[in-house]
């Protein structure tokens, strides 16, 4: 027992650790279904009212593990141009808890046909607290793990462009551009933030009337950490029903499953088997989101969005 304490606290240190200098920010399995989150310019992009909740919990069965819960709602504007849009984040990681609000707003343009161009902006705060007597690695010797952080307040600034039809979409995005200090008054422990960017594509094949296939990549790519590449394929039958699979380039397998209901509802669940040796300590992933979005009434939507 003593032994999983110590194996746990390692773990635990391990991940924060990660956390504060690599600055990663929250992973989504169902990113296609959350593009928001990542890129400001998709804000407004389906022409009618979007809300969605979602909510994530990693490494089921360790304790401290990360847990994650965004919601977001943006629309477009009279003149379809002009989307807003704001959405909240809570992450919480071991004895580390960070807030974030941010409003986004977005303007496109039509390129003709069904092809548009947006460029998006994103402005916020984040408020990041650590409670150090929380962790099982509290040490009473430590100057750092004695110097908790309360109500650290950070700003948000970020970007994103998005190029789209009724079948495909393909985005570049950096969320956050203000760097920010932790830890500023102990000195020999502040750390920076690190830019995250982000580049998103999708497509939407019609395998026939009653099947369409949905192809997804998300790539993040921030200083200090490896490469993170999410590869999706659903399958969407019968316009109701979703069945997929995806993989985080050396890190995990999920399994995706959605369904419409009551026309304007999508609820969609996935499970993350991890893939490294982390997998004898937990027993994956589980994200689960419900979307509202109520159905085209405009006669300016020549056909439905399907992402």
């Amino acid at each position: 027992m003593r032994k999983n304490k110590i194996l746990y606290s390692f773990l635990f240190s391990t991940f924060l650790i990660l956390k504060i200098n690599a600055q990663q920010n929250p992973e989504y399995t169902q990113y296609m279904y959350n593009t928001m989150m990542v890129n400001p310019g998709y804000t407004g992009s389906v022409g009618v009212f979007e809300a969605n909740l979602l909510f994530r919990s990693q490494w089921v069965g360790l304790n401290g593990a990360p847990n994650t819960g965004t919601f977001g709602i943006h629309t477009p504007l009279s003149n379809k141009n002009i989307g807003l849009g704001l959405n909240f984040i809570n992450d919480k990681l071991g004895p580390s808890s960070e807030q974030t609000v941010a409003a986004n707003v977005s303007y496109s343009i039509s390129l003709g046909g069904e092809t548009k161009f947006a460029l998006g902006m994103k402005a916020g705060a984040r408020m990041l607290n650590v409670d150090w007597t929380k962790g099982r690695f509290y040490d009473s010797s430590d100057i750092l793990l004695n110097s908790n952080v309360d109500n650290k307040f950070m700003g948000v600034l970020g970007s994103g462009a998005y190029l789209y039809s009724d079948k495909w979409y393909v985005g570049l995005s950096v969320p956050n551009f203000l760097r920010s200090d932790y830890y500023d008054d102990i000195k020999e422990s502040v750390v920076s933030d690190k830019l995250h960017y982000y580049l998103i594509g999708g497509y939407v094949f019609d395998l026939s009337k009653e099947v369409k296939f949905k192809p997804s990549v998300l790539v993040k790519a921030v200083d200090g950490a490896p490469l993170s590449t999410d590869a999706s394929a659903n399958f969407l039958l019968n316009e109701k029903v979703t069945l997929g699979a995806s993989y985080r380039w050396d890190d995990s397998v999920s399994a995706l499953v959605g369904i419409q209901f009551l026309k304007d509802f999508f609820l969609g669940y996935s499970f993350d088997y991890t893939l490294t040796r982390l997998n004898k300590y937990n027993n994956g992933s589980h994200e689960i989101i419900l979307r509202y979005q109520p159905s085209q009434r405009s006669t300016t939507i020549k056909s439905p969005r399907f992402f």
